[in-house]
């Protein structure tokens, strides 16, 4: 074994999805779920359950976000995934039967995978997702991170919203996986001051921001202000390593290509090859090639992470955290190979004198500096909210501002005298929270399927003007059956409870008492 390292490394795995059932199918929607599914979910697991059985422990923060939790449990979604990948088994009978060598090779490869996957689903997952993270939580492989229950851009939204949302989506977490997370991804890593009071107030002891929010010190977590809550930082040097807006690992000649698809057979049967070689002049894909090439990324990822293990502790003077971040989506979706790559890691990490830990155990091991002000941020591009409230979304901007004062005005005057569950209510509150979702004036922001983001949001913006519509004007049993309507076709957050939902009131007398302790 290598001599030890000081410090702990810590991987941070970030899973999201929009909504996408029942809206839309390709070229985006449900194939966006059921890829990412197949690709990276399946495998990602797969490795983290061969860990578990080897007796590891504490090696991977997750976040999974409650929007997509929902969906890894829905039935709908589960017997639409199933079917999903019997159609990836005969698009790959028909591929390994072309006279073309490289479209029949690659049928061959996708049908032993599409095998392998529905095999894998059939035993883990006909059951929704909940009881496979059940299972690695228990384990102890893995701390679960949770997240506010639409992935909302926090920092943009009303702030009964925003605490509602993040309460409902703590709960949404507790009920799926009988554990509460102490630790959050905020959405988008967004961040404004003040926003650790609320993160204290639901529970949370420690969140995610990318290393320019601490100005680039991420060799500890810090507390922000005096709330106790830590803020750890992504390390940048480190994270980017892997994958970059303009480098990374996956964009090695032989790895496969994700970009490039066979259009008669949707697979995609070639390698990287090069970054300026056109779609057209690519290689064809040999999976015997790139077994060097995760071996040797493996290598030089470990050896990065103990030069800056190294530097860092000498620099702060004490043993120093690390802490690389990703998008899940990244490892197997995005990246072929990444779960082989992951699972490599992860074993060898130890052997190179390499502790690993959650961010859970670095906070309770006393990987924590001093206390520390952030200002307005994210992960985003500048590091800003450039992204979602940028000239380009500017519209957007409005729209979730208009629908979220008509909700919340039309969900005040439905309070008198409403003892029980209010349907209509809480439909109003589910469509305003789908409408103000970060993913929209993301794609629009990026041009990635900007016009399906634009009609999404519209579309929940309109299903909540409708139906608060009917309710201020008294018609409470049109309001009911619209209510429904929507309810029907996203089935999703059944225990969103509108009652919850702080009244205006309530809102004032916080503002009040927040400005007699700054006076005192």
């Amino acid at each position: 074994m290598t001599d030890r390292v000081p410090g702990q490394f810590s991987l941070v795995l970030h899973s999201h999805l929009p909504w996408l059932a029942n809206h839309g199918r390709w070229p985006v929607g449900e194939e966006w779920l059921y890829q990412s599914w197949a690709d990276c979910y399946l495998p990602v697991y797969d490795v983290l359950r061969r860990l578990a059985q080897d007796g590891y422990t504490d090696q991977l923060t997750l976040g999974i976000t409650p929007v997509l939790a929902a969906q890894l449990d829905d039935p709908y979604t589960a017997s639409s995934m199933h079917e999903w990948l019997a159609d990836w088994q005969l698009r790959a009978v028909e591929a390994a039967m072309s006279r073309d060598r490289t479209r029949a090779d690659s049928g061959t490869r996708e049908f032993r995978a599409s095998a392998a996957a529905l095999a894998d689903f059939e035993k883990h997952w006909r059951h929704g997702g909940s009881p496979q993270i059940r299972s690695l939580a228990s384990s102890g492989v893995i701390e679960l991170l949770g997240g506010p229950l639409a992935h909302p851009f926090a920092p943009l939204l009303d702030e009964r919203l925003r605490r509602l949302s993040l309460r409902e989506g703590l709960a949404d977490a507790e009920h799926r996986w009988g554990v509460r997370p102490t630790g959050i991804w905020a959405p988008e890593c967004a961040y404004t001051p003040g926003m650790e009071a609320e993160y204290r107030a639901a529970g949370v002891g420690h969140f995610m921001v990318d290393g320019p929010t601490l100005h680039g010190d991420t060799a500890l977590g810090r507390p922000v202000g005096d709330s106790g809550v830590v803020a750890f930082g992504r390390d940048l040097t480190v994270s980017y390593r892997v994958w970059s807006p303009k480098s990374g690992y996956p964009g090695h000649a032989d790895y496969r290509d994700f970009h490039t698809y066979d259009h008669e057979t949707g697979f995609k049967s070639v390698r990287v090859t090069g970054k300026t070689v056109p779609a057209h002049e690519k290689k064809a894909y040999d999976p015997a090639r790139v077994d060097a090439a995760i071996d040797a990324h493996v290598d030089d990822f470990i050896g990065c992470i103990r030069e800056r293990l190294i530097s860092e502790s000498d620099r702060i003077g004490r043993p120093a955290l690390v802490v690389a971040a990703f998008d899940t989506e990244l490892y197997g979706h995005w990246w072929h190979e990444g779960p082989i790559w992951l699972e490599r890691l992860l074993r060898r990490l130890p052997e190179a004198g390499v502790t690993v830990g959650t961010l859970d155990t670095a906070r309770r091991n006393g990987f924590v500096g001093e206390p520390v002000d952030l200002q307005d941020s994210s992960w985003g591009s500048g590091k800003d909210w450039r992204v979602w409230e940028g000239p380009q979304v500017q519209h957007l901007v409005q729209l979730n501002s208009e629908v979220t004062a008509t909700a919340l005005d039309s969900l005040d005057k439905r309070r008198d005298g409403r003892l029980g569950r209010d349907e209509i209510a809480d439909q109003i509150l589910r469509e305003t929270l789908m409408t103000v979702q970060s993913d929209w004036p993301f794609m629009v922001s990026k041009d990635t399927a900007a016009g399906y983001a634009q009609d999404r949001a519209h579309k929940h913006a309109h299903a909540t003007r409708e139906i608060a519509g009917a309710s201020d004007a008294g018609h409470d049993r049109t309001a009911l059956r619209l209510a429904r309507g929507w309810r029907n076709a996203d089935n999703l957050f059944g225990a969103l409870d509108a009652r919850r939902l702080e009244s205006h009131g309530d809102e004032s007398r916080r503002d009040e008492n927040r400005q007699a302790g700054d006076l005192r």
